[in-house]
């Protein structure tokens, strides 16, 4: 290769140009390179055209063939080549599509090489490369922030972070955390106008029917949404099952169809509830038990050491939601079966995160909504207990519900560490547990009712709604106002190993500049064959 000069073409000024040289068959003779610079140069005019095309390193733009005015704007794929730090990176998300093909230009096939052969041979390697899934390691490192959603500076995507993804691919499975707060709203209130400690109120049904209708349609939309998601984007999907935190959500569709099952309004409700209710919410529920707690058992890669996080309690939630709809179907063996499951893993999940293993990855110094998990599990504990036993909230159910009133104060006088986070869709954390509690305070005030008790129990239930209506109208106000509420999922677009070698090229291309790197590169290829060759020409021209 050889580097022209200048283009005089105003249009194009201080443009550099790239010779590239055709591909020669083996036994072809080398011609010797050409002086000339034909029209963009001072010099005698070629003889001897070499050369297909040249390619502008400043613009980006190709002149085809030597004496044509014509000029293409060259397509670019990953990092520019003059390492401005640009993301320049093609918005392809057929990579996250459910069934992915990999779409080649037409190559040349001057140079007799089967093409057919080798598209095939790479096909099978990306094949094969998408079945292995992100480690669990790869998450940790390559991202950061409490929920880890935000890719380190040093890291690399798969997808533009600048243009703006598909709906459905920045539609993340924590959205049916807006369906959990709603849908234990429902229970609240129907315990508030139900329960004898609260009887004073007397708060109309009205208000549990209206709260429960607008959870099912919010519900409904939310699984529609996600459902196309996974017709669509089903390798979007599976990064988001693979990812520590998120594949806790889950279990949150199925917890949510249970709690409304629970929260019906008496108007259409019964004594007792249907067991196909118990069968179908809990089926993908033990599914995904045996998923993840085999994985945490048989250890490797996503043992409980090494993912655990604050938002694990919620595979544990879904066991002990579903106690409770054995015990209103009846069935009070399965009910026991399903808080024993619940409470041995979530002895396992509280120590875990109490004792910060040195083998597992720390979590963030600061706490996020997420951390009020810590509230749901033995709050819910503690009401599918009484349940099982009749309604009766007895002195093994006071236990768990005095576990969580502690970790409730102490979330409280820790109110600094909430702040200056940015709103998102994770602020509905809040509200899951804070309702879980103070369900269970109103459950606590029936058997002890004593004043402060009933004043705890209003005090919570206040706050609890509270906290979803300002947060409901917030969302409200991101997703249709502001438009806001849905970024680009940039944690789903990591790359599977870090690219440590593109790194280091940019800074050597920084360092040296453009046409440094891009001479170090041609010969490097060629193995300074070319360079040889010119040398020899240049001996014999000028003797």
């Amino acid at each position: 290769m050889k580097n022209g000069e200048a283009s005089g073409n105003s249009n194009f000024p201080e443009t550099y140009f790239l010779d590239i040289d055709e591909v020669h068959e083996e036994g072809e003779a080398r011609k010797p390179p050409s002086r000339g610079f034909g029209k963009h140069g001072h010099g005698e005019t070629r003889k001897n055209l070499n050369f297909t095309k040249q390619v502008s390193l400043e613009s980006g733009f190709s002149a085809l063939k030597e004496g044509s005015r014509d000029r293409k704007a060259l397509s670019r794929k990953g990092k520019s080549l003059g390492g401005f730090g640009l993301d320049t990176t093609q918005s392809d998300f057929s990579i996250f599509r459910t069934k992915q093909r990999s779409f080649r230009l037409p190559l040349r096939r001057e140079s007799g090489m089967d093409y057919d052969k080798s598209n095939e041979l790479l096909q099978v390697i990306e094949e094969g490369s998408r079945r292995k899934s992100v480690p669990a390691r790869r998450y940790f490192a390559a991202l950061k922030g409490p929920e880890l959603d935000q890719v380190k500076d040093s890291e690399s995507i798969l997808v533009s972070k600048h243009d703006k993804w598909p709906f459905l691919l920045r539609f993340p499975i924590g959205c049916f955390g807006i369906c959990l707060g709603l849908s234990s709203q429902t229970i609240l209130w129907k315990t508030l106008s139900s329960s004898q400690a609260t009887k004073f109120l007397h708060l109309p049904p009205l208000l549990n029917l209206s709260i429960w209708l607008i959870a099912l349609s919010i519900l409904v939309a939310v699984f529609i949404t996600y459902a196309l998601k996974c017709m669509f984007y089903f390798e979007a999907v599976k990064r988001e099952f693979y990812h520590p935190v998120r594949v806790n959500f889950f279990f949150a569709p199925w917890v949510v169809c249970m709690f409304l099952a629970i929260g019906v309004p008496e108007k259409f409700s019964t004594s007792d509830l249907h067991p196909s209710i118990l069968c179908i919410f809990m089926a993908p529920i033990m599914l995904l038990d045996f998923k993840i707690y085999g994985q945490w058992l048989s250890g490797g890669r996503r043992r409980l050491c090494m993912v655990a996080n604050p938002s694990s309690h919620l595979s544990v939630v879904g066991n002990f939601v579903g106690a409770v709809v054995a015990a209103r179907v009846g069935w009070e063996e399965a009910g026991k079966f399903l808080w024993a499951v619940g409470f041995a893993h979530y002895l396992v999940v509280f120590v875990t995160l109490y004792q910060r293993l040195p083998t597992s990855e720390a979590l963030p110094k600061e706490l996020h909504p997420v951390y009020s998990m810590f509230i749901a599990t033995p709050a819910a504990a503690s009401i599918s207990w009484a349940a099982i036993h009749g309604g009766e909230f007895d002195s093994l159910a006071r236990v768990f519900y005095f576990i969580a009133l502690f970790l409730y104060c102490s979330l409280i006088v820790r109110i600094n560490f909430f702040r200056g986070i940015r709103f998102s869709v994770a602020w509905w954390s809040y509200t899951f547990p804070m309702t879980t509690a103070s369900i269970a305070t109103i459950k606590y005030a029936e058997v002890v009712p004593w004043m402060p008790s009933k004043v705890l129990a209003l005090t919570l239930s206040i706050m609890s709604s509270a906290m979803v209506s300002v947060l409901f109208v917030t969302t409200l106000l991101h997703a249709f106002v502001w438009k806001t509420l849905f970024p680009n999922d940039l944690a789903i677009a990591i790359t599977k190993t870090r690219q440590i070698q593109d790194n280091k090229a940019a800074k050597k291309r920084n360092k040296h500049g453009i046409l440094p790197f891009v001479s170090n590169n041609v010969q490097d290829s060629s193995g300074g064959k070319d360079n040889e060759d010119d040398e020899q020409y240049r001996r014999k021209a000028n003797p």
